[in-house]
Formats: C-alpha cells, structure tokens, sequence
C-alpha cells in the first residue's frame, strides 16, 4: 500500500479507501462486514469512509464494531452528516448547527471512537448560511470530535467560500468527495482547479462506475443475477452506464488492462489515481476477496500512452458536463 497527504496537511491516507456505502447494514450480513473490514486491513489499507446516512446509521455500527481492537492511531476513520436519519423530523437534516453537533456525537457512539480523523459535510446545504456550517464544524474539530473537516460533492465556487470560512475560524478543510471514474469527469474542468489552488485533495467514490468498469455487464445481455444492475434499488444508481455503446467500450478497455498486467476494475482504480488531485479512491466489497484485487490498483503508474489509449476507447462517452447537480436517485454516495 501506498500513501498520500490529504490536501494541505500532515495527515497522510491509504491510497485505496475502504467505503461501506450499499454493503454493511444492507446487502451483506454483519460476520462477512468484519470479514471486508478485516482483509482491508491485511491488504494495508489505514483508511475508512462511512456516513451516517448509510443503512439509517447501522454502516456506522458495523464499521465500529468490524474495527474494534485495532489501534486507533493507526487508523484514518471518516464520516459524514447531512441527510436524514432516524425518525426525520424537521431538524434531522442539513447542516445545521443543531444537526451538526447532534449527529457527530451519535456517530462518535456508534463508531466506537473518541474521534474522527475527518468530518464531512455531505452536500452543500442551500437552506443554511454557510457561516453557521462552518462555525459548527470549527466548534467540532476544537473540541477534538473531529481532527479535520471535509466535504463532499461540493463545486468550485462552494469550495472557495468554504475553505475561505474555515481559513478564517483556524481549521481545515482539507477534501472533497466527488463521484468520478473513466466515465464520470465532471470534477475536472473546475472542482479540481479549484481545489489545487485551494489546498484540497479529492476522495472519489465509485471508481469503476458502480461495477460497470469491471466489464461484468456485457452489451445485448442481460445484468447477471446477483449484481447491482439487476437489484431493483442498487440499480438506479447505473442506469446512465448501461448503454450497448458504453459497454462495448468497456469490453475494448481489455487490452489496455493486460497490458500493464490489470483487470479491468484495477485500470480503472488505477486510472483515478494517476490525478495528482486525488489522494484516494474509495472502494467497497461484499466478499473479502474483492480487496486485494483493488489494492492492487495502488502504485500503478499508468503512462501517457496507456492514457491516450484509454481516452480513444471511450471517447465522447466520458461525461464532461461540468455541472454537479445530480438526479435525486444519485443523491446520496
């Protein structure tokens, strides 16, 4: 395993994240959880993403109680606040300062931690004032909840008044976590200039495309059974993917991949890694054999070359809308 600064800072992350998002609490039983959790750590993964919005707060639990007995100091344990759980009662939700310090000690509780390494806001909150957000998240990291502060899906020009904030109250943000893979680069024409300029690193989630990118969906064939294309809620995350011409592009990924001796899902994890922005890509599994074929991804160096080719398989496919206003179902991530 490899490791990177995340953002400005000293605090250095596994370049291969382990995120629970559609696995612990919902898709797979808590016993193969712990299984995951604890092959990510023999894979030498240090990095953890939750949210608390994940299986109504039981990702949390499960995080929490697959990590206990490790050493905290050799840990990086993230999560997030903004959507609403529990009974979702009108102050369940957003950024506010209530919700805020009221959800960093019901995550803290279900993690079994005295602190987070980084607190995120998981989207950018229109209905509150962006001064009380960062007041909020400047009281947490000084009363030790949380060491840095992050967010997620923001765009440029909330990154800018945000990080500005918290330059102001003497804390750091210091990470976004953006969706970006092969075919999803909508962080690239502004997000990632930004954030260089800024001092901010991204976390990307859904490096391969929900599964897309490992080539397991063919073209005039149905999902196979068992996947997250053919389950009625997991796949309305990837309809926009599952379209003949993208799968055939895929498929012709195959060569680049076996020539630098990957699969397809490690030149993908690997593809979102050759960004000097990215200082980690989040990755989950529902069988504990799945992590070290991702943490194979870390270190590769793909040359410009292989980049050329890539960008020539999929072309005008590449998402390069620089809007990140997201479709509800694709909503949370």
């Amino acid at each position: 395993m490899e490791f990177r600064y995340l953002g400005h800072s000293g605090l250095k992350i596994s370049e291969i994240t382990y995120g629970n998002w559609l696995t612990h609490g919902s898709q797979i039983e808590n016993d193969v959880a712990t299984q995951c959790v604890h092959a990510a750590l023999d894979a030498g993964i240090t990095t953890f993403d939750t949210a608390d919005v994940y299986a109504n707060t039981v990702a949390e639990q499960v995080l929490g109680d697959a990590l206990a007995g490790q050493r905290r100091e050799s840990l990086e344990i993230f999560t997030k606040v903004y959507f609403p759980t529990g009974p979702k009662g009108h102050n369940d939700t957003g950024l506010s300062r209530k919700h805020i310090l009221e959800s960093i000690n019901g995550s803290l509780t279900r993690l079994g931690t005295d602190y987070v390494d980084l607190y995120q806001a998981h989207r950018y909150d229109y209905e509150t004032p962006l001064e009380e957000t960062m007041q909020a998240f400047a009281d947490v990291v000084r009363s030790g909840k949380a060491l840095y502060i992050g967010v997620s899906e923001w765009n440029a020009e909330q990154l800018r008044a945000g990080h500005a904030l918290a330059k102001d109250l003497g804390v750091q943000l210091i990470s976004n976590q953006p969706q970006y893979n092969m075919l999803w680069r909508v962080i690239e024409p502004e997000v990632v200039p930004a954030s260089e300029e800024l001092g901010i690193s991204q976390i990307v989630w859904s490096p391969i495309a929900q599964g897309v990118l490992t080539g397991k969906y063919l073209p005039n064939q149905p999902a196979p059974d068992g996947s997250r294309a053919s389950d009625q809620e997991a796949g309305k995350f990837i309809e926009r993917y599952m379209g003949d011409e993208i799968l055939t592009a895929v498929q012709n990924l195959k060569p680049i991949a076996a020539d630098h001796g990957l699969d397809l899902a490690q030149l993908a994890v690997a593809w979102v890694l050759q960004n000097p922005n990215v200082a980690s890509a989040l990755v989950g599994a529902s069988r504990p054999e799945q992590i070290s074929g991702n943490v194979a991804a870390a270190g590769v160096r793909l040359d410009d070359a292989a980049m050329h080719a890539i960008d020539a398989v999929i072309g005008d496919l590449a998402e390069q809308d620089p809007r990140l206003t997201k479709s509800p179902e694709t909503r949370i991530g």
